[in-house]
């Protein structure tokens, strides 16, 4: 079945390759679609065996993983870190800079699934073991690891109903895939039992990284700085996804409109902040503001303007949003907001991650598509953490009643704290798995 799939995969690569330089040029940034590392070929010299490498897909998954390669880097390990997407790499570089200039972490492409390309890549970089983030499972890559002597930890991981349902009728070829993983450290106990029937073996519930994530201290503290200067109450929309700005614009709009006829000083409309998800729909979202007549300011002009500078305050005093338009910010946002409502789960597209929300004690509102964080989802709501909002419009509602009730906003954020760190622990777990890894024998050559 495997070499059906990779006959298939060199069949369908014009189209495939295609559709990548189309994706790339929509989102922006450098995706090399058909630079040497994606087919696995390098012309420098390796860093030499023996990192631990860790494949991070894109922008989520590569913040998701930075608790996990933090502690890695702590225990003195060499790093591997591969991307897919620009905006994953982008956001390793700038998250990394010290570790990448020093030779603790290097970076690369991971190669398409193509079995040369995978088994050069392993030729290559020969990493002791391989840590997989989330969901990240390639049949070629795979059997490449295994050919190679690599361990293979798929870490963090979860699993759908939706997506057993389709790995189940790809059996035959990703069963063997997830049952060559070394070892298996799932989200929760329902991801687990689906990664089981899935052909997961040596399975663990181990947590979700999230919760090990830090916010960034700095950032933070600007961003509390500039909230108390601004001397205003702030709403952050975090994560918008596609078809999700313009709702969420309408309800501000709608909100606004009559806070602007009373004008009354004592009622001060709050700030919104706005922030999409995606780099490349920042002036979709801009000329959405334009359309509806809502003054707004963006965050990258603020720091123009010297970050939490008098003159960037200044810049806000009469801006009803603030349109977030910086990646590797989110620390900085929660921290100017009293209220959070999380994206990605008002269309069916199974949610964003609102942890780090919660993380920094915001209550936090989420919309009822939230199939890829199920599990904390359920865990939030049952600690009083978060709520649910049925559309954009009840969010806004809901978030502008929570400022007018100083009681519920701390209890709720007290709440958010509690939970989060209820449920750190993952990393240290992770960790430690690979670290037994890592005392059997060192990968052999490919093909030996």
């Amino acid at each position: 079945m495997r070499g059906l799939y990779s006959l298939l995969l060199r069949i369908l690569s014009p189209v495939l390759l295609g559709w990548m330089a189309l994706r790339a040029r929509r989102a922006g940034g450098r995706w090399s679609v058909l630079g040497a590392a994606r087919f696995g070929r390098y012309g420098r010299t390796g860093r030499g065996p023996g990192a631990v490498w860790v494949h991070a897909v894109s922008l989520g998954e590569t913040r998701a993983a930075q608790p996990l390669i933090r502690a890695l880097m702590d225990r003195g390990h060499r790093v591997l870190l591969t991307h897919l997407t620009a905006t994953g790499r982008a956001e390793g570089e700038r998250a990394y800079a010290a570790e990448l200039a020093d030779g603790r972490l290097c970076q690369d492409w991971l190669p398409y699934d193509f079995p040369g390309a995978t088994r050069r890549f392993m030729r290559h970089h020969r990493p002791a073991v391989g840590v997989l983030i989330e969901r990240e499972l390639w049949p070629n890559l795979v059997h490449a690891a295994v050919d190679a002597g690599v361990p293979l930890v798929l870490a963090s991981a979860r699993m759908s109903e939706s997506s057993l349902r389709m790995t189940l009728r790809l059996g035959a070829l990703l069963r063997p895939a997830y049952g060559a993983l070394a070892r298996t450290y799932a989200q929760s106990l329902p991801d687990a039992r689906r990664l089981e029937r899935a052909g997961a073996r040596q399975v663990a519930v181990s947590g979700n990284f999230k919760f090990d994530l830090q916010p960034d201290r700095e950032r933070m503290a600007r961003g509390a700085s500039f909230a108390a200067r601004l001397d205003r109450r702030v709403v952050v929309i975090a994560s918008t996804r596609e078809g999700e700005d313009a709702l969420f614009i309408e309800a501000i709009r709608q909100q606004l409109g009559p806070r602007h006829a009373r004008g009354a000083a004592a009622d001060r409309p709050p700030l919104f902040i706005l922030v999409p998800r995606h780099p490349q729909r920042f002036e979709t979202a801009a000329g959405l503001l334009r359309a509806a007549g809502i003054s707004f300011v963006r965050r990258s002009r603020l720091l123009a303007l010297g970050d939490d500078s008098t003159t960037a305050v200044e810049a806000c005093r009469d801006a009803d949003v603030v349109l977030g338009d910086t990646l590797g910010e989110m620390a900085w946002y929660y921290a100017c907001a009293q209220v959070a409502i999380v994206g990605g789960s008002f269309a069916p597209l199974g949610g964003q991650n609102f942890i780090e929300a919660s993380a920094q004690g915001r209550p936090v509102l989420v919309g009822p598509h939230t199939a890829h964080f199920e599990q904390a989802v359920g865990d939030a709501l049952a600690a009083g953490a978060i709520a649910r909002a049925a559309d954009p419009d009840q969010a806004v509602r809901q978030a502008l009643r929570w400022l007018d009730d100083p009681a519920r906003l701390r209890g709720m954020g007290e709440a958010a704290g509690d939970w989060v760190r209820q449920h750190a622990g993952a990393v240290a777990r992770v960790v430690d798995g690979i670290e037994a890894l890592l005392t059997r024998a060192p990968p052999r050559p490919p093909g030996s």
